[in-house]
């Protein structure tokens, strides 16, 4: 797809991610609905987008809230016109702990946001990307969808539930106008965890300060990259690709190779 002159419409576009992709889309002349609960950090990207800022309209929903999901079409349309493509960016993860020790709020948060939230966006949206000449639905999973990561099941779960709610939508509408992208990122540079309330700022710099990880702008290069080429996977990170291969020749070395390296996070069972 060329992004020029096209309508994108990306979720989780206060930070992160997200706001990285909408700022690459409108630089190469797209035009963008940025979506998220947060419109301080709404604004925030809608400033860096500069002389671009025109092409930005901001929509402050909470992708859980199907209703005003709904709205959100119309919405749309009224500020660009039509809407060619939708980037599922928004989500959070969960404390570093145990299934077994995690409370059922904290499970239903992350999987309503991650999961439902998606769900709801793109079905509100997949009736106009359908009269389209040409439109793509892009949805952003996780190396965390096939290879376990302890103190993280939860949102694993929830991303391989996206990673196979994008590859079903890829196959139905295999013979339709749409193309259906899904994004595995491994470990960017974002505020995911500080967002999500899962680790303080100190403690999400001192974790991102000990390891490699993508920045956010790499991982939005990816992205758009994927939405160009009409990529039915992108993965974001060597990490991800490398796990991707292991996980397919020896899925339990992969599993043992993250849990040796998740393991000084967790207590003991039991402990936390």
């Amino acid at each position: 797809m060329n992004i020029r002159d096209k309508v994108f419409v990306v979720t989780g576009g206060a930070n992160g991610m997200g706001r990285h992709v909408a700022l690459l889309l409108v630089e190469k002349g797209g035009r963008v609905a940025l979506v998220d609960f947060d419109e301080g950090g709404l604004n925030e990207t809608v400033a860096l987008a500069g002389s671009r800022a025109d092409r930005i309209s901001t929509h402050v929903v909470d992708v859980v809230d199907r209703s005003a999901v709904s709205a959100l079409p119309e919405q749309v349309v009224g500020a660009h016109g039509t809407v060619d493509g939708l980037v599922n960016v928004a989500g959070i993860i969960h404390r570093f702990a145990r299934v077994g020790e995690l409370e059922f709020s904290e499970i239903e948060r992350v999987l309503n946001i991650n999961l439902y939230g998606v769900l709801n966006v793109t079905k509100a949206f997949l009736p106009a990307l359908l009269q389209r000449p040409s439109a793509h639905i892009t949805i952003v999973s996780s190396m965390g969808s096939f290879v376990p990561v302890p103190g993280q099941t939860i949102y694993g779960a929830s991303k391989a539930a996206v990673k196979m709610l994008a590859e079903g939508l890829n196959s139905e509408l295999h013979e339709t106008n749409v193309r259906v992208t899904v994004v595995f990122p491994g470990a960017v540079r974002t505020d995911i965890a500080v967002n999500s309330g899962a680790m303080t700022r100190e403690e999400s710099d001192a974790a991102a300060n000990s390891m490699r990880m993508l920045p956010p702008t790499v991982a939005a290069a990816k992205i758009v990259r994927g939405i160009e080429k009409g990529s039915s996977r992108v993965f974001a990170g060597l990490d991800s690709l490398l796990l991707d291969k292991l996980n397919r020749l020896a899925p339990t070395s992969a599993a043992k190779l993250i849990w040796r390296q998740m393991r000084d996070v967790l207590p003991p069972p039991g402990q936390g």
